[in-house]
């Protein structure tokens, strides 16, 4: 499933938790997707804590908690890092990640708390939801295979990754968009793991965002900029990221566009991907500014011109993405329309 399915289903099963209908959730994935990523946005567009328990590092009594003597009875002491109405609020997230590289001795002693919410005398709250993260078998992980009472206790969904729902997140996160613009020209290295060649590093949702943070860094140092890339996404995607980062260059001024000016679109199809990036970013720094509306205006005459219409389809789609149905009120946006009204824009 799409992540941004995935987050709506993540979203209904949170707020299941008020009327007792949250079904716990395990998200399944090769490295890098993003499983993790969507709880934790959950977490933050509630504004509620998310206990991240890792699994594979733990023992079965750091759990299930210790034994101690109370007078003639033996009673366990909680762990503390176990939700708790008073230490960590009435409504929040549990994570259990890497639940399938857990011994079976640590992923037995979770059998209660998944599905019965309760190890022993301790419950957990009723508004926290319960999701949990794996790798696949295959995935170059240390993974165990899932036993069939654990498996059973939860409902299960495969996160796929999607440019788009990646591009949505991108743009809202600040992601530089020459990397951006690199993936809508090249969208198949979003995510390109052979588990078969064991690579160390490779292209993943993950992996660009630390592309991102890389040119940041590098940008101004050409001799490591290519080398810090391939350590980033892997030898092939970082040769190829850099040297469109080299082309850049030739970029039309994009001020110039912006302003209303007449500028012509470049031929290269690579430079149109990252002219589209660019105008997407530069739309969304202008949110809040007197001139929005012009700005975006002469962005959507800019997007008319593209001699591939998908290519202006592609602008807008993730010009609408970022800024939202505001898009529709400016005056432009007619007349933009009516030039691809045979065009499809949305799925």
């Amino acid at each position: 499933m799409r992540p941004a399915q995935l987050l709506r289903v993540l979203e209904r099963e949170f707020s299941s938790t008020a009327e007792g209908h949250h079904t716990p959730v395990m998200l399944w994935g090769p490295p890098g997707v993003g499983k993790s990523q969507m709880v934790a946005q959950i977490a933050e567009r509630h504004r509620v804590p998310m206990i991240d328990i890792r699994l594979s590092q733990m023992e079965p009594s750091d759990l299930r908690g210790i034994p101690f003597r109370a007078g003639d009875r033996v009673e366990w002491a909680i762990p503390a890092i176990l939700p708790d109405d008073e230490r960590h609020g009435p409504a929040g997230i549990l994570f259990l990640d890497e639940i399938t590289s857990a011994p079976p001795a640590v992923s037995a002693a979770a059998y209660q708390l998944i599905l019965d919410r309760r190890l022993g005398e301790y419950r957990v709250p009723d508004r926290w939801a319960i999701f949990a993260a794996g790798n696949r078998q295959g995935d170059r992980g240390v993974t165990y295979s899932m036993p069939a009472p654990l498996a059973n206790r939860f409902s299960h969904f495969e996160v796929e990754t999607h440019l788009d729902d990646w591009v949505a997140w991108a743009y809202a996160q600040g992601i530089d968009e020459r990397v951006i613009g690199f993936l809508r020209f090249r969208p198949e290295l979003l995510f390109d793991f052979d588990p078969a060649h064991n690579p160390v590093a490779f292209p993943s949702p993950r992996s660009w965002e630390f592309a991102h943070r890389c040119l940041k860094k590098f940008e101004d140092i050409p001799e490591l900029l290519q080398g810090t890339l391939q350590g980033c996404v892997g030898p092939a995607a970082g040769i190829e990221v850099a040297a469109f980062v080299d082309s850049l260059d030739q970029m039309p001024d994009l001020d110039a566009i912006l302003a209303g000016e007449v500028v012509p679109v470049p031929r290269e199809i690579d430079l149109q991907y990252a002219v589209a990036a660019a105008l997407v970013g530069r739309a969304i720094r202008a949110q809040g500014e007197p001139d929005k509306d012009r700005v975006i205006g002469n962005i959507l005459a800019y997007a008319g011109r593209f001699p591939q219409r998908e290519m202006g389809v592609m602008l807008v789609s993730d010009l609408h993405r970022a800024v939202g149905n505001s898009l529709f009120e400016v005056p432009a946006f007619a007349d933009w329309a009516a030039v691809v009204a045979d065009v499809m824009l949305y799925e």
